[in-house]
């Protein structure tokens, strides 16, 4: 079967926002999910946006999506890609797709002398974790990621 990578479209923009959709049902945080089309479309495909996105096809029929953008390495003195979202359709896990679109994406990222391609995946997403592992990704433990969002982030802001 036919398997084709494209950078996302405006036009992708709703089929981008069922995808999250349905990867934050997978992560049990539907009820985070406050986006919408125009969200995409203006984050993703406005003049200016520095977010990458791609579409994977199988047979013509979009069955995943990736959206990453460029980060920074003080360290490294190199730029580096940040995976936000990787997601392949349930009934096409297991068909090599998954693997293929961050391939896709490694292959950017060492074209564009970056140091590092990194993400993040929830401590119970065994099936992530092993597929990551299986391609010799390594957990970066020492690593504690903090958030500031919503209010706590504009009280902070305010001072």
């Amino acid at each position: 079967m036919s398997l084709n990578i494209r950078p996302a479209v405006r036009t992708d923009a709703a089929q981008i926002l069922a995808f999250i959709t349905e990867l934050a049902d997978y992560e049990r945080a539907r009820h985070e999910v406050i986006a919408s089309v125009a969200d995409i479309e203006r984050s993703l495909f406005d003049e200016g946006s520095t977010v990458q996105s791609l579409i994977c096809e199988r047979e013509g029929q979009a069955i995943g999506f990736a959206v990453y953008f460029y980060s920074y390495s003080t360290w490294l003195g190199r730029n580096g890609i940040y995976l936000e979202d990787l997601y392949i359709t349930p009934e096409q896990r297991g068909g090599g797709a998954g693997r293929e679109l961050l391939r896709h994406i490694a292959r950017e990222a060492v074209e564009n002398s970056c140091g590092r391609l990194e993400w993040s995946v929830l401590d119970w997403n065994a099936p992530a974790i092993g597929f990551y592992e299986s391609l010799g990704a390594e957990a970066q433990d020492e690593w504690i990621r903090y958030r500031l969002d919503g209010e706590k982030l504009r009280q902070f802001a305010q001072g």
